[in-house]
């Protein structure tokens, strides 16, 4: 599948992308990113030269989306959310070697105009819900809000929130597909997939 690039667009030489993905209006892609097959770049985005994206990640338009990120397979990012790659940026300060890695794994969302503090891990399936301000990990399948961000309950695969007290255990089902999740000791995991015996 072709790659197609916008004609407003820049996609600085030595940018490597994927086969079938997309890079819209005004969108900047840099030399030194590696974007994977079937991604979506909105408009005005940006992506620096120290940035992975896996495959299927959707980046929704006027997301930056610094050095020092890693964005595993099938990540959203809403638009205008922001990630950050310093902690105690000062104009006057250089702290390029200071930048603090920040890691989406698969499957997380992260809703529009949230903020991602750098040096936090976004679990697997994780949902950063809008406007909230993650400064630290959120684990697999949790359901966050707030500033800052707080756990406020779990969510499936599928994007249904799981039938779980924010702090309990047990299990659940999510309410579309049928899948098994176990909660034990703040840990969600999918026990069984409806369509396994």
């Amino acid at each position: 599948m072709a790659i197609v690039i916008h004609s407003s667009a820049i996609v600085d030489h030595g940018a490597a992308l994927g086969d079938g993905t997309r890079v819209w209006h005004f969108a900047h892609v840099c030399a030194g990113a590696r974007i994977g097959n079937d991604c979506s770049l909105g408009q005005n985005v940006y992506v620096g030269n120290d940035v992975r994206l896996g495959n299927q990640v959707k980046v929704q338009n006027n997301v930056s989306i610094y050095d020092a990120v890693t964005l595993e397979d099938e990540v959203f990012c809403g638009p205008s959310m922001v990630f950050t790659n310093v902690y105690n940026p000062r104009a006057a300060v250089t702290r390029k070697h200071e930048y603090r890695r920040t890691l989406v794994r698969r499957g997380a969302t992260i809703g529009a105009n949230a903020t991602i503090v750098c040096g936090v891990t976004i679990g697997e399936y994780a949902f950063v819900a809008a406007g909230a301000v993650v400064n630290r990990d959120v684990p697999a399948f949790a359901l966050v809000a707030g500033v800052p961000a707080r756990r406020i309950g779990w969510i499936s695969r599928f994007g249904e929130r799981l039938p779980f007290e924010p702090d309990g255990s047990g299990e659940a089902r999510c309410p579309h597909t049928g899948d098994l999740y176990v909660l034990h000791q703040g840990a969600c995991r999918i026990e069984r997939a409806a369509n396994q015996s």
